[in-house]
C-alpha cells in the first residue's frame, strides 16, 4: 500500500500523533458536544476523517498506551496493567523506533507510564517525560536522560517541546509522538482556563438511573463493602476534564500553525486519539476499566490530504492496535510478525470488503482496583457480549442497536445469539496469543 505513494511523491511522509489521556468519544466539539469548544481538534477532524467506531483492546491507561506504540494486544506484549513494567516497556518494538531505524527523525513529548522510570526509551532522538502519571503544574522532567524541575502547565510544556522540535529544520522525515497527561486526574485546569464552563449544565444520559438490573458484577459485594450507587463522575470534574481540553486543543492549534509556517502540513499525517473512555456516570461509575461503551469507544481523527478526503466519516470497526501497521505501511516499512492490527489505509479508499466485523478487549484485575474483575468482552456492529471468567453467572449480552445505553442484559433471553458471541470468543482466544 506505502510503496507506490512513495514512488508518486518521492518523499516519506511525516508523523504527527497526539495522545489524550482519559478523553471519551464525545468529548469533543466535532463529535457534538453540547459547549466543550474544540476549532483546533475539530479542524484535523474537518479536513480529514473522523473513525466513528473507534476502540482499545483493553481501557487502562498503561496497556492501551502499549497497544497504540505495538500494534498487539495486550495479552501479546504483556503490559497488562498500570503496575511496574519498566524494564518491559524497554524492550517493546515500537513503531517510531522501527521509523527511527528506517531513517526518521524522532521525537516523544509526554507520559509514558508503563512503570515509573522516566528515562528515555529506545528509538527517540528527542526526549520528554516524566515519572508514571506526573503532575499538572511545576513538572519534574526527563529531557533527553536529564531531570529537572521545569515550571509551567504541563500541557502547555508539553506543546512547546513538540512545537521546538518541529520548527527545527529536518532533513529526514520525523515523528512527533504528544502523549498529554491531560485529561487524566486530579483534572487541574491551567490557572487561565479555571472559571470555565462554570454556568454550563452538565446533562446526564438515561443509563446514570441504571438499577443494575441484569448486571450481577455491578452488584457484588467485595471484600465485605457493597457497591456504592453513587453519580461516578461529579459535575465538576467533568467541567474540569473539559476545562483540561481546552489547553489540549490550544496547543493543537500552536502545531497546526507549526507545520504550515514550515511547510510541512500537507505532508504530515496527522492522528488525534485517546488512549481510552471515560464514564461520566453511566451506570453509576465514574474513570475507565468496565467494558461498556463508554470506557472502550475512543475519538480518533486523521488528516492527510494526500490519501484522506476532507470531511470523509468511517463507520468500520478500529482499534488502537492498528495504529502501528499504519504508520508502517504509510512509512514503507515492514513491521514484526507480532503486529496484530491491521493498517487502515485501505479503509481511507472506501468501506474494506475484507475488514473486520467483531473484535476481543478485555480486561486483567488489578490488586488495587478489587471491583473491577477480569473480563473479555467480544463487540460487533449490533451485540457486545462481556465473560467474566471468575464469576458465575455474571455474564451480559446487549443489543446495541435497540439499546444503545446497554441497560438489558440478553444474555438469558438471545440463546443463539450468546451461543455465536460464546463460540467468536473461543475463535479469538485461539487467535490472538
Amino acid at each position: 500500500m506505502a510503496a507506490p505513494l512513495l514512488a508518486q511523491s518521492g518523499r516519506r511522509p511525516n508523523f504527527v500523533f497526539i495522545l489524550v489521556d482519559d478523553l471519551r468519544y464525545n468529548a469533543l466539539g466535532y463529535a457534538g458536544h453540547p459547549f466543550v469548544k474544540t476549532p483546533n481538534i475539530d479542524r484535523i477532524a474537518r479536513e480529514g476523517v473522523v473513525f466513528e467506531n473507534a476502540f482499545v483492546t483493553t481501557p487502562l491507561c498503561s496497556p492501551s498506551r502499549a497497544s497504540f506504540l505495538t500494534g498487539r494486544w495486550v495479552r501479546s506484549h504483556g503490559v497488562l496493567d498500570n503496575t511496574d513494567h519498566n524494564e518491559l516497556s524497554h524492550r517493546l518494538i515500537t513503531w517510531p523506533r522501527l521509523l527511527h531505524d528506517a531513517g526518521y527523525e524522532t521525537c516523544y513529548a509526554g507520559k509514558w507510564h508503563m512503570g515509573n522510570d522516566s528515562s528515555p526509551r529506545p528509538g527517540f532522538d528527542r526526549w520528554v517525560s516524566f515519572k508514571g502519571q506526573g503532575v499538572y503544574n511545576d513538572p519534574l522532567l526527563n529531557i533527553d536522560g536529564q531531570e529537572s524541575k521545569v515550571e509551567g502547565y504541563v500541557t502547555d510544556l508539553l506543546t512547546g517541546y513538540a512545537v521546538e522540535f518541529l520548527k527545527k529544520p529536518h532533513s529526514k522525515p520525523f515523528v512527533v509522538y504528544l502523549a498529554h497527561k491531560a485529561v487524566h486526574g486530579p483534572f487541574s485546569p491551567a490557572e487561565r482556563h479555571k472559571d470555565l464552563f462554570a454556568n454550563e449544565t452538565i446533562n446526564r444520559t438515561p443509563n446514570a438511573q441504571d438499577n443494575w438490573d441484569g448486571k450481577p458484577a455491578l452488584q457484588r459485594d467485595v471484600d465485605g463493602h457493597p457497591p456504592a450507587k453513587g453519580v461516578g463522575s461529579s459535575d465538576d470534574l467533568i467541567r474540569n476534564q473539559l476545562r483540561c481540553l481546552t489547553a489540549i486543543d490550544e496547543g493543537v492549534g500552536k502545531i497546526l500553525k507549526t507545520l504550515e509556517e514550515t511547510g510541512q502540513m500537507d505532508n504530515t499525517f496527522i492522528v488525534f486519539t485517546s488512549d481510552n473512555g471515560y464514564f461520566w456516570g453511566e451506570h453509576h461509575l465514574g474513570d475507565k476499566r468496565w467494558a461498556y461503551e463508554e470506557s472502550l469507544r475512543i475519538p480518533m481523527a486523521m488528516r492527510y490530504p494526500k490519501l484522506i478526503k476532507a470531511g470523509s466519516k468511517i463507520d468500520q470497526l478500529v482499534m488502537n492496535v492498528d495504529m502501528a501497521p499504519t504508520m508502517l505501511s504509510l512509512a514503507g516499512v515492514n513491521g514484526p510478525a507480532e503486529i496484530q492490527g491491521r493498517s487502515v489505509l485501505p479503509l481511507l479508499k472506501g468501506p474494506a470488503k475484507e475488514w473486520r466485523t467483531s473484535f476481543l478487549s478485555e480486561y486483567f484485575q488489578e490488586k488495587n482496583f478489587p471491583r473491577v474483575p477480569n473480563w473479555q468482552a467480544v463487540r460487533d456492529n449490533r451485540y457486545k457480549f462481556i465473560h467474566y471468567q471468575d464469576l458465575k453467572n455474571a455474564d451480559e449480552l446487549y443489543d446495541l442497536k435497540k439499546d444503545p445505553y446497554e441497560m438489558q442484559n440478553l444474555v438469558n433471553d438471545a440463546p443463539q445469539v450468546l451461543k455465536e458471541k460464546q463460540t467468536q470468543l473461543d475463535q479469538f482466544n485461539r487467535q490472538i496469543k
